[in-house]
């Protein structure tokens, strides 16, 4: 007998949630170790991507998330310089 969720969305915000808080630790755990300012960043720009993927999953009542992520997109850019371009 086959069993389907009645909340598969319910469990792919989940994952998208997940991808954002491991790569929040993963950040932590470069800085504490003291990782090149490069490679800080590489995780910055995937954070936002990840967040950008919560943000469309999780649709209505993300407005302030969305806010935040086009806030640090421009920052971003604004600092990137002749670095590759934000994902």
């Amino acid at each position: 007998m086959r069993h389907s969720c009645a909340f598969p969305d319910y469990f792919r915000h989940m994952d998208e949630a997940a991808r954002v808080l491991v790569r929040l630790d993963r950040i932590d755990a470069l800085r504490a170790a003291g990782a090149a300012s490069p490679v800080l960043l590489g995780e910055v720009r995937g954070l936002l991507s990840d967040a950008e993927s919560w943000i469309r999953a999780e649709g209505a009542g993300t407005e302030g998330a969305e806010r935040a992520v086009d806030r640090c997109r421009a920052v971003l850019r604004e600092r990137r310089g002749t670095e590759a371009p934000v994902a």
